[in-house]
């Protein structure tokens, strides 16, 4: 049963190593955060930061932790391997939302890796690769509350405080299929398509804005 209480955290799109894409989000007015490296899990990623959610874009730097035991499960290398071909490049993370909120909203398993002190997160088991990787992080806060020592810069200026609606375009999918749980759960909407694509919409489309990524990254944004 999908909870219609879950909020998102952040999104992942698996793009070119280094993700050069991202000088084009920094262009249309947003301000890149601090990048990140994940020992033992083969990946990096370069970040942007809003009030409450995150647009992460992730590559795979080493191949070989990457395929690893600890991180085979993931899927993550043949996520990113395959990403437009056959494998979504998308993931998309959720969180509580609120701090009465308990337990992940979708059947799952534990990741935790070994490399990686105090991080955890649960990923959701069953589904294909042609969908998002759906994972849950149940410490998960908005990130305009970080403490101050810890908190990434949110001021863009694009203007850009909040994503407020997140489309997504991916293959046909089966009725039981996560995705279209969480689309008739109003997490996402959904829309079949032959090519992967996330749209993402901020602050609600005040300003009637549009730019299109593609096709350095398969995203749009509104806002």
């Amino acid at each position: 049963m999908i909870s219609m209480a879950a909020a998102l955290d952040h999104i992942f799109i698996c793009t070119a190593a280094s993700a050069p894409a991202a000088e084009k989000l920094r262009r249309v007015g947003f301000t890149e955060g601090s990048p990140n490296r994940h020992p033992g899990q083969g990946t990096a990623c370069r970040r942007f930061f809003f009030h409450n959610a995150m647009i992460e874009l992730i590559w795979v730097e080493n191949a070989a932790e990457a395929q690893s035991e600890q991180t085979r499960g993931t899927r993550l290398w043949e996520r990113w391997l395959g990403a437009g071909r056959g494998a979504s490049p998308f993931g998309i993370i959720l969180r509580p939302d609120s701090l009465s909120q308990t337990g992940c909203p979708f059947p799952s398993w534990v990741y935790q890796p070994k490399t990686m002190s105090g991080f955890s997160i649960r990923i959701a088991a069953g589904t294909g690769i042609e969908e998002p990787m759906w994972c849950y992080m149940e410490g998960g806060r908005p990130y305009a509350d970080a403490p101050a020592d810890r908190r990434q810069p949110m001021d863009h200026p694009g203007g850009f405080r909040r994503i407020t609606g997140v489309r997504l375009v991916c293959p046909a999918l089966p009725e039981a299929s996560l995705t279209k749980a969480m689309a008739r759960a109003k997490v996402i909407d959904l829309e079949t398509g032959a090519e992967p694509l996330l749209e993402l919409q901020f602050d609600g489309g005040e300003q009637g804005g549009r730019s299109d990524f593609r096709p350095d990254l398969p995203l749009v944004i509104r806002f």
